[in-house]
């Protein structure tokens, strides 16, 4: 507690770190304002129908709580995780994407951010306009027609850019992923709301006792899913790794041992997101369509429906996506053959291992086997809440265990990152 207390106290006296958590503070604030700003079209809108649509409910969770009011923001940071998995998949099939993610260092990344920034904008047209469409469908917003609906797509594709352009700025100028502090700061302005609308349901004015082992239940949960996430973030597996003896004049460099960490959530909650931004689309693709005037294609995108709408069709489809992105996810950021390559350059090997291909294939047998665990743990505790929605019957349970997820490993790293500046001052 005395440690907590002092490294309180350097944050408080440290100027350059002071700033960097001020900047975040400020930027969420602008954030929250953006949010409660709303387009122009959602004059009277009946927010009725958007609260109880539940893909509607998970876009609302990807986009930082923006699309609950409407907003300017109503798209959030969708076009930009959108236009990330695009060209991350990229990377899988170009070698020149590649080189530049992996060789060109900070320059490459630099450049990599700039293509998905340059993608981002005709992919939040696509989204804006979807969107608008679908909105207006279900009677949530009044209909639009030309200058009116394009001033609206404009205001949303602007929106969506300059919460992009904050999210960066976050990430550049203050401590931790600015995109991921946007989606934790929606899910926590939420969580009021959905407390409230949970206690007024069950608990008042007339408190129903049959809600007790559910509730309890869910906390249980709650706090396993807490836990599970803290030990998967922090757990790691060490691979030895020996720095061979020089000699250079009449000194000894090198021959100490060190490890190479392995973490098990490698990925972090960037699957998590991935996946909600695949999952939302198709019901939303489907729910538009429905309401065609062709007969047949109606019939057929109803039909689609009832299986995209079944919990455990959902919750399957859900987990296989969660388990999938994180094998992608680490798979782009984690390179064997260059982490072999970089240890061999510094003189360093494996005991037991040959350098060269023996390490880049003992490596990846490692990585594999830890993602493994890692991918089946992100894909349970993120289909765990749909499967209690199911058997509660429930709605607030469905999206509690994503956010949760989120939220703590977006502290977690929060904190770890500030941890890291302090004891870089310390020194």
């Amino acid at each position: 507690m005395n440690d907590i207390w002092q490294k309180i106290k350097l944050i408080a006296k440290e100027r350059v770190l002071r700033k960097r958590i001020l900047f975040v503070l400020v930027a969420l604030a602008a954030f929250r304002l953006l949010s409660n700003i709303p387009i122009p079209a959602a004059a009277g809108a009946n927010l009725d129908n958007l609260l109880g649509n539940e893909a509607l409910g998970f876009l609302n969770l990807l986009t930082g709580g923006g699309l609950s009011a409407i907003s300017i923001v109503m798209l959030g940071v969708g076009p930009y995780i959108t236009a990330s998995i695009i060209m991350q998949l990229l990377t899988m099939m170009s070698e020149r994407l590649k080189a530049i993610y992996h060789e060109e260092g900070e320059a490459g990344r630099k450049k990599f951010n700039q293509y998905s920034r340059l993608l981002t904008v005709p992919l939040a047209v696509v989204q804006g306009y979807g969107l608008l469409i679908f909105l207006e469908r279900q009677g949530i917003i009044a209909h639009l027609a030309g200058f009116d609906f394009l001033l609206n797509i404009a205001i949303v594709v602007a929106g969506s850019v300059l919460l992009t352009w904050i999210g960066e700025l976050m990430s550049e100028f203050g401590i931790g992923n600015g995109v991921s502090l946007i989606i934790f700061a929606g899910i926590i302005a939420r969580l009021p709301s959905v407390m409230g609308q949970f206690a007024f349901t069950y608990l008042y004015p007339e408190f129903d006792p049959s809600i007790v082992p559910t509730l309890l239940a869910f906390l249980f949960a709650a706090v396993v899913i807490v836990a599970g996430v803290v030990v998967a973030t922090e757990a790691e597996r060490p691979i030895p790794v020996t720095y061979a003896k020089r000699v250079r004049g009449m000194k000894v460099y090198g021959g100490i041992s060190t490890y190479l960490p392995i973490r098990v959530n490698q990925a972090g909650v960037i699957p998590i997101i991935f996946a909600l931004s695949i999952l939302i689309f198709p019901q939303v693709l489907v729910n538009f369509l429905s309401g065609s005037a062709n007969e047949a294609v109606a019939g057929v995108f109803n039909a689609i429906g009832l299986v995209l709408n079944n919990i455990w069709f959902r919750s399957i489809f859900y987990f296989i996506l969660v388990f999938l992105f994180t094998y992608f996810y680490t798979a782009v950021t984690f390179d064997p053959e260059a982490i072999a390559g970089n240890l061999q350059k510094g003189g360093a090997f494996i005991p037991g291992i040959r350098p060269g291909k023996s390490t880049v294939e003992y490596i990846a047998k490692i990585l594999g086997r830890v993602t493994f665990v890692g991918a089946l743990f992100l894909g349970v505790i993120a289909v765990l809440p749909l499967v209690m929605q199911s058997l509660t019957n429930i709605q607030s349970f469905a999206i509690g265990g994503t956010a949760l997820l989120i939220v703590v490993s977006v502290v977690l790293d929060l904190v770890q990152k500030i941890e890291a500046q302090v004891s870089m001052r310390e020194y």
